[in-house]
């Protein structure tokens, strides 16, 4: 008989927690999204669960929602990716440290030295969540007037990754020989030069670091749209999705392996991990009470105005008591715009409804005991629904505490998550190889 499926957790951290009302919650931390001290602390408790990766999600500007629901939100500030995962890597010794870098708004010789660096100073434990940033604003902070559409902000994606990639593989693995003797530092018969000049980009290279321990870090992607998946089929290793239910679930992870094996990718080179929100009680009643006193602390205006990012529309001029009318598309997020009108119409939800479930969480969440959770996640494992699980925490730190102290443990004496770290490196325990160098043998 084979073994089971392993299941392979990240962890959602930034913000720590993605419900609005969580810095509210009785016992938790309200600074803990910009306080160093705290996020170390999650960081080892995490790595004490064995978790693969400590994923920082980014922000390149301040939500855009009304001041009356802004000054409510505890996403408002945050630290920069690099800086606090480079300090987590000092603190840590295997879990991943994985990255939102954007394509839209960055060089791709800037992600490839940053990337780079931080897989080399955490011995091989970086990975790249490629973004195309879907927040209008944020153009308006790197000099622009509107914000690039939706379909050339993917075309761009895809070249910056080709630019990124090979600029990774600018050295051989063994370029560097160091020989005192002779006086030489590198083999330059070992350097490439890349010369890249595209459609959106041009970049001469090379990349002014040797080749990182992993080869290139881990390549995440967590679009869903037609455009998201295609890249995500073509270069993810890892992807970060968002399925309300199991269906939705299995149908996104069979489109996205049959995409894989139609460009000649082998499906088991890419890990699926849905997000998901736990909520852990002694008894199924005491979760759902925890999850209650959660949804009790999102106020209204906060609410409205997540339902409008969602949308990209504004959700203050629809009639909060009525069903939620036809919405067009705009510019903003395709796939959280179509998740959020699903939501609606299969619950019959009016807007107010709506607003009040997505101004706190509206996604997938498992609530319940370890064992109802262990059974929700197994189930998911073994009907194709994912690979694992993004967690987030409802609250910290008890949120995390109980998912690594109760429900770890229970996947544990399943067969169904390692008990010890099988590799050095964020590739080695997700399963992945390491790539090739496109230009040395």
């Amino acid at each position: 008989m084979s073994a089971p499926r392993q299941l392979h957790l990240g962890a959602f951290m930034r913000p720590v927690s993605i419900h609005t009302g969580a810095w509210r919650y009785p016992g938790a931390y309200p600074d803990a999204n910009f306080n160093f001290g705290h996020l170390k602390r999650f960081a080892q408790k995490l790595e004490a669960g064995k978790f693969d990766a400590f994923f920082m999600a980014d922000h390149l500007a301040v939500l855009n929602m009304p001041v009356e629901a802004l000054k409510r939100s505890h996403t408002v500030t945050s630290f920069e990716p690099f800086t606090l995962l480079s300090a987590l890597a000092g603190a840590t010794e295997h879990i991943g440290l994985v990255a939102t870098a954007s394509t839209t708004f960055d060089a791709p010789y800037h992600i490839a030295r940053r990337f780079a660096s931080l897989d080399h100073i955490s011995g091989g434990r970086a990975g790249w969540n490629i973004v195309t940033t879907s927040n209008p604003d944020a153009a308006l902070n790197f000099g622009l007037d509107e914000h690039m559409e939706h379909d050339e902000r993917y075309d761009r994606a895809r070249e910056f990754y080709d630019v990124v990639t090979g600029l990774w593989d600018s050295f051989a693995d063994d370029a560097f020989i160091r020989d005192r003797e002779s006086g030489l530092y590198f083999d330059p018969d070992k350097l490439h030069v890349l010369d890249h000049k595209g459609p959106h980009l041009s970049v001469r290279g090379p990349l002014n670091i040797a080749r990182s321990p992993q080869g290139w870090p881990v390549i995440v992607q967590a679009g869903a749209s037609d455009a998201g998946r295609q890249l995500a089929a073509e270069t993810a290793e890892l992807v970060f999705a968002a399925h309300g239910t199991l269906a939705a679930g299995q149908a996104f992870y069979a489109d996205l392996k049959s995409r894989m094996e139609a460009i000649g990718r082998n499906p088991d080179h890419l890990k699926i991990l849905p997000g998901v929100l736990t909520v852990v009680g002694e008894s199924e009643a005491e979760a759902r009470e925890k999850r209650a006193l959660l949804d009790s602390f999102v106020h209204y205006d906060s609410a409205i105005a997540s339902l409008s990012i969602a949308l990209g529309h504004d959700a203050t001029q629809f009639d909060p008591d009525a069903p939620l009318p036809e919405i067009p598309e705009t510019n903003a997020s395709k796939s959280g715009r179509q998740r959020a009108i699903d939501l609606a119409r299969r619950e019959n939800l009016t807007v107010r409804q709506l607003a009040q479930r997505l101004g706190g969480y509206g996604g997938l969440a498992f609530v319940g005991t370890p064992k109802t959770i262990a059974d929700q996640m197994e189930h998911w494992l073994v009907e194709r629904g994912s690979d694992g699980f993004n967690v987030m925490f409802p609250y910290l730190p008890e949120g995390l505490d109980d998912f690594v102290d109760k429900v770890v443990p229970e996947l544990q004496r399943r067969g169904l998550f390692r008990r010890e770290y099988q590799g050095k490196t964020l590739r080695e325990n997700l399963g992945l190889p390491r790539p090739a160098n496109r230009f040395f043998s």
